[in-house]
C-alpha cells in the first residue's frame, strides 16, 4: 500500500478555509482524505465539538505536551496555542489516506522542515474589503478583535510564496474545484503512481 500525502492548508482568518475543507471532506467517496485534528488552548466556539474540530485543552497541559515532544509543530496565535500530533498524522498517512492539516504559516514551516515531501496550499480572499466583510458577517468578534485579525492577515499573506499552490477564494465552488484538482494531481504524480501500480506496470512491460 502506498502512503498518503500530507497537505498543509493555510489562510488568514475569514478567508473561507474551514468551509472549503468541510466541503471537500463531504466528498470522501471520491477523495480518501482525512482531517488531522489539532490541539488548542482557545475556548470552544459555538457549533464546535471537542475531538471533532479541535482537542480543547488547558494551557498547562499543552505546555507539558510540548516538553514531552508530543507535537510535530506548534505555535502561539492570538494568545492561544495550537499544535499537531505527529503520531496521528503518521498513522493516517500509513493507512494510505491523504491528510489535511489546517495550520498557519509558522506551523507549515515547521512541518516542511520535518516532512520535506509535504504539499502546501495557501488560500487568499479576493480583496481586503471582502475579508473584512466576512469577518464581520461571522458575528463572533468585537471591533478590536476584527481590527487585530485584519492586521494579522497582512503578516500571514506575506508568506504565501513559501507554499506550493495558491487558491483565490472569490467564488466558493471554483475554489473548491481548485482544491480537489490539487489533491488529484498530486495522487497522479509519476512517483506515486509507479508505487501504486507497480504490479500492473511490470506485467504490461513483460514479454509474452
Amino acid at each position: 500500500m502506498s502512503q498518503g500525502i500530507l497537505h498543509v492548508i493555510s489562510a488568514p482568518s475569514g478567508t473561507g478555509k474551514s468551509s472549503l475543507i468541510k466541503a471537500l471532506l463531504n466528498t470522501q467517496k471520491l477523495f480518501s482524505v482525512k482531517m488531522s485534528i489539532s490541539y488548542t488552548t482557545r475556548t470552544v466556539r459555538p457549533g464546535e465539538t471537542h475531538g471533532e474540530h479541535y482537542y480543547f485543552i488547558k494551557t498547562n497541559e499543552f505546555k507539558k505536551m510540548i516538553d514531552n515532544g508530543y507535537f510535530i509543530e506548534y505555535a502561539q496565535v492570538f494568545e492561544n496555542y495550537y499544535g499537531t500530533s505527529y503520531r496521528e498524522i503518521n498513522k493516517i498517512i500509513n493507512e494510505g489516506y491523504d491528510v489535511l492539516l489546517d495550520i498557519d504559516w509558522q506551523g507549515a514551516k515547521q512541518i516542511r522542515n520535518k516532512i520535506p515531501n509535504t504539499k502546501s496550499i495557501f488560500i487568499l480572499p479576493p480583496s481586503k474589503d471582502e475579508l473584512n466583510k466576512r469577518l464581520r458577517d461571522r458575528g463572533q468578534d468585537s471591533e478590536n478583535v476584527i481590527k487585530h485579525r485584519m492586521e494579522k492577515a497582512i503578516e500571514e499573506i506575506s508568506h504565501y510564496k513559501e507554499y506550493d499552490y495558491l487558491i483565490i477564494n472569490d467564488n466558493f465552488n471554483i475554489a473548491l474545484t481548485d482544491l480537489k484538482t490539487i489533491i488529484c494531481a498530486e495522487r497522479l504524480n509519476i512517483s506515486r503512481q509507479k508505487i501504486r501500480y507497480d504490479d500492473l506496470i511490470s506485467n504490461l512491460l513483460a514479454l509474452y
